[in-house]
């Protein structure tokens, strides 16, 4: 029997009682983000509130206020939305996953509140079913990887995009220096990650080459904040999760993203795009 990916697998440790995966991956699927990393205690229950305080962070770049439409690209179990819903009012909050067991757990724990309006779609964020000019802000939290095409991603993102909308993804980027070795890298890594974390391709891209997909797109980047310390404290609590589960590949596929993330070789990063007008 072929091995489920473990992220895959969620929704079904979810209805098992699984309590660990449910405390630490029951609303997002993302790192967490540690204002003072130096005061992490390795628990569940920090992570998942440090997972929160990464979605915080994403919306503070988009400078969100009350009364925006907001598309959330690769949405998950809905996480950054209800954080969302939770904080703002007149809300136009919409989710996209092209998950369908996601999308359905999303449906079934993110209710509206303050006159929010929520919407939880199953389709393909390269290919997204909304009109021209729909969307204040488009958020990709540590997902574009697993996306098709980042270009075709940002050319549907500047289509749905309001005059002087904003783009901001997060993602995992190697340094410049290293772009060639980690192509020939990623070759070697994809089979294990895609056993690890389901089956996508782990195309990595560096802030050059965001740049230059920006221009091509019609956005200009206008920020790039670098949270890689920040983050790096949810090696230690996915890693003893993965090896109390005694999925000793997730462990390794995760060790190896630490390894080089704490010899500065893939940064985390925050990245605020403008539409250029």
């Amino acid at each position: 029997m072929e091995k489920i990916a473990y992220f895959d697998n969620l929704p079904q440790k979810f209805q098992s009682g699984n309590t660990e995966a449910l405390t630490a991956f029951g609303r997002h699927i993302h790192w967490g983000y540690w204002q003072q990393p130096a005061l992490a205690d390795g628990s569940l229950t920090d992570f998942s509130k440090a997972a929160e305080a990464l979605s915080i962070r994403m919306a503070e770049t988009a400078k969100v206020k009350d009364g925006m439409s907001i598309l959330d690209a690769g949405c998950g179990f809905g996480g950054t939305i209800a954080n969302l819903n939770e904080r703002f009012y007149q809300f136009n909050l919409v989710g996209v996953n092209i998950d369908e067991q996601q999308v359905k757990r999303a449906r079934e724990i993110v209710k509206p509140l303050g006159e929010n309006k929520i919407e939880f779609v199953c389709a393909d964020a390269c290919k997204l079913p909304f009109a021209d000019k729909s969307f204040d802000v488009v958020f990709a939290l540590e997902c574009i990887f697993a996306f098709p095409s980042r270009l075709r991603f940002f050319q549907e993102a500047r289509r749905v995009l309001k005059s002087g909308g904003k783009l901001v993804i997060c993602d995992f980027l190697p340094v410049e220096f290293i772009g060639l070795f980690w192509r020939y890298s990623e070759k070697l890594l994809k089979p294990l990650v895609a056993r690890t974390y389901g089956a996508f391709s782990i195309n990595f891209c560096t802030v050059s080459e965001y740049e230059k997909l920006a221009q091509t797109t019609g956005f200009r980047l206008a920020g790039v904040d670098d949270i890689t310390v920040n983050t790096l404290p949810t090696y230690p609590v996915v890693n003893e999760l993965m090896l109390a589960e005694g999925d000793r590949e997730t462990y390794w596929a995760t060790k190896g993203l630490e390894i080089v993330s704490r010899l500065g070789l893939l940064k985390y990063m925050i990245l605020d795009f403008s539409m250029e007008e």
